[in-house]
């Protein structure tokens, strides 16, 4: 079986912006307009259907980000792409700085203590705002700050580990 690269999503269609086929997009980029910069773009409709799109140019208003496709002027056919997904192949992403992390590069890592006590594997990550969160499970679910160096003391991609410092009960 062939392996399938990973893909990293990066926003979704928000629905038709005027007349000419111009789409609201939801990026979650820094800064939401690098979004464009990462092509060719995967598609994937809510329907599931999937294609590949290059060459989509876009704007920032300030209160939108604005994208059209190529070939697409219709606001019909930009109503119906509402909810598309947008993901991108994660080598297409420039190398993260030290320190810095994809968190699809951190899912399924090994979680451990720092007394070595096995936390499970990393789910996912999610922000809160004031920081990003680690969510191991294990033998349950847990909720870590994915702050440096107070909680999380190290990732080490060749060991496949994340060491936290962190209360295996809590």
């Amino acid at each position: 079986m062939k392996d399938i690269e990973r893909r990293i999503l990066l926003g979704r269609v928000a629905g038709a912006f005027g007349v000419r086929g111009e789409l609201k997009l939801e990026s979650w980029t820094e800064p939401r307009s690098a979004i464009f910069n990462y092509q060719p773009w995967i598609v994937v409709s809510p329907s599931g259907q999937e294609s590949t799109v290059s060459g989509v140019r876009g704007r920032d208003t300030g209160k939108h980000l604005i994208a059209r496709f190529p070939d697409v002027d219709d606001r019909d056919v930009v109503e119906a792409m509402r909810g598309t997904e947008v993901y991108v192949a994660r080598s297409s992403l420039p190398p993260p700085k030290p320190d810095e992390y994809y968190w699809v590069d951190l899912e399924g890592l090994d979680v451990k203590t720092v007394e070595a006590v096995s936390l499970g594997q990393v789910s996912h990550l999610f922000s809160t705002g004031s920081n990003d969160v680690l969510v191991t499970r294990g033998d349950r679910e847990r909720m870590i700050p994915f702050v440096q160096p107070e909680f999380v003391k190290s990732v080490d991609f060749d060991a496949n580990l994340v060491i936290v410092d962190w209360d295996p009960d809590f």
